[in-house]
């Protein structure tokens, strides 16, 4: 696919959030992300609904005739994993012109908040990283037992013991990305990783091709309502799909970093 030229002045950020049975959170995480104020930067919401049987898709088609320059739907056929979500929602985004596209959850556990501070950041960066484990970040008291440990097994034993990324979040979700550093790895991502897995890969290819990487301090938050996609046995997938990705990509030839 061939992406038109992005624009420079002001910047365009647009913010992709998958979304599956999202209904209660997504009016407030709209209000939040449309309400920030940010010099010289374009704020869109981009949401990806997968066909949500509470009627999230319906709810964001509702809040896109209301903003009709600042928020847009991708409704897909079914539920389909957070990866490919993020693939079709990062695609779309390109397509618009985006300059910066951001990853973020649609349960307010990423504190929008917060995207200041990643802008700011990513001003000498080519991705930021929201992370809960590096100075200054943290997590929610009620986050779930099972999911502290086995994201402090993923970030603390599998990721730099295989793949020797200097991150201490590499499975966070709630990222900054300049358009390049998208482009540059998009032709190497495995549709087929989620959830963790597939933050760790996205990380780990935009090492591998040079990107400057920095990460700022987050808390996560618990969600309100409903229940969280990250099950025990999802979490523990994921933790496989991590063990996988040297492999998977052994033979990767990546494009080399540009010299601009």
């Amino acid at each position: 696919m061939r992406y038109p030229s992005a624009i420079v002045d002001p910047m365009m950020l647009v913010v992709v959030v998958p979304t599956y049975n999202e209904r209660g959170h997504l009016a407030r995480l709209a209000e939040h992300v449309l309400s920030l104020a940010l010099v010289n930067v374009d704020v869109q919401l981009l949401i990806v609904d997968d066909a949500s049987p509470d009627g999230t898709g319906r709810l964001a088609d509702e809040l896109a005739r209301q903003h009709p320059l600042q928020i847009r739907v991708v409704h897909r056929a079914g539920k389909q994993g957070l990866g490919s979500a993020y693939i079709d929602g990062a695609d779309c985004a390109l397509a618009m012109g985006a300059d910066l596209v951001a990853q973020m959850d649609a349960d307010l556990s990423h504190d929008p908040a917060v995207l200041a501070t990643m802008v700011n950041a990513i001003r000498g960066a080519d991705v930021v990283i929201g992370s809960r484990y590096v100075a200054g970040g943290g997590v929610d008291a009620d986050w779930p037992r099972h999911r502290k440990l086995l994201s402090w097994l993923a970030n603390r034993v599998v990721v730099p013991a295989l793949l020797m990324l200097p991150l201490t979040d590499a499975t966070s979700g709630y990222r900054l990305w300049r358009r390049d550093a998208l482009i540059r790895i998009a032709p190497a991502v495995n549709v087929r990783s989620s959830g963790y897995g597939f933050q760790v890969e996205m990380a780990y290819l935009a090492y591998h091709v040079g990107c400057k990487i920095r990460e700022v301090p987050i808390y996560f938050r618990a969600r309100e309502l409903g229940q969280s996609k990250m099950d025990v046995w999802a979490s523990l997938a994921a933790v496989g799909e991590i063990l996988s990705i040297r492999r998977t990509h052994r033979e990767t030839r990546l494009p080399p970093q540009s010299s601009s």
